[in-house]
Order: C-alpha cells, then structure tokens, then sequence
C-alpha cells in the first residue's frame, strides 16, 4: 500500500510537542501516511509562496489543533491555501486534556476529531 504523503499544520509557538508526537506516530510499522513537510517558524516574506509549494506536493493536510490555534496565522493561511489548492484536510485535537480552538479558517462544518491511532487511519482513508 502506497503512504499519502500529508503536511501538517500546526501552531509552531504552541503546539511543536504534537507535532513531534505525530511524526512519532508515522513512524509506526502499519501507518498510512508519510510526512511530506509541516508548517516553517519563521515567517520570511515568501512564506506563503513556500507554503503553497509544500501543500502542492502532498495529498492531504493534518491541522493540529490547540488551544491557541484560533491566533494562528500561518495555520490559518496553510487552510486556506489548501482549500484553493483542492487539497482535503481535518482537524486533529491536539490537547484532548485542554481547550482547543478551531482555526478562523476552517469551516463551520469542520469538526475537530479526536486524536486515535484508529482515527487517523480513517480519516486519511477519507472517512470524515
């Protein structure tokens, strides 16, 4: 089975330990999806054009949501970009002990979905 290759976005200033903890997760013998790339720190005056590039090249987006992803601007735009760009994403709850705020830029439909090993396989498979 061929992995999907996913970008993850995530709120660098709060959110790096999910992150990392989802790159761990991928590395697990029986996933479905491969990291392609995630969300950059630092905003450089082309980091849009960058992102686009990023999103351009995988299949689906993960967004990783906290409590302060709401503020987010770069997950926001990575949203966005991916929405122009016809590329799928959801909304993974990052903090399941926490508050969690949906990105500005997600729909109203989009729900935050419960962070499982059993629920990432679906939800790459497409069962949203």
């Amino acid at each position: 089975m061929a992995l999907v290759p996913v970008f993850i976005s995530f709120d660098y200033d709060h959110d790096l330990d999910c992150k990392n903890l989802l790159v761990g997760q991928a590395k697990n013998p029986d996933t479905p999806f491969e990291i392609s790339d995630h969300s950059v720190k630092v905003a450089s005056p082309g980091w849009k054009d960058d992102a686009r590039r990023r999103i351009k090249r995988v299949q689906q987006v993960i967004v990783i949501c906290g409590e302060h992803t709401h503020t987010a601007t770069g997950v926001n735009e990575e949203i966005r970009i991916a929405r122009s760009e016809g590329k799928p994403y959801f909304l993974l709850n990052g903090r399941p002990n926490g508050t969690v705020r949906k990105p500005t830029a997600a729909l109203d439909g989009d729900k935050i979905y419960k962070w499982t090993w059993d629920n990432l396989k679906k939800l790459i498979a497409g069962e949203r």
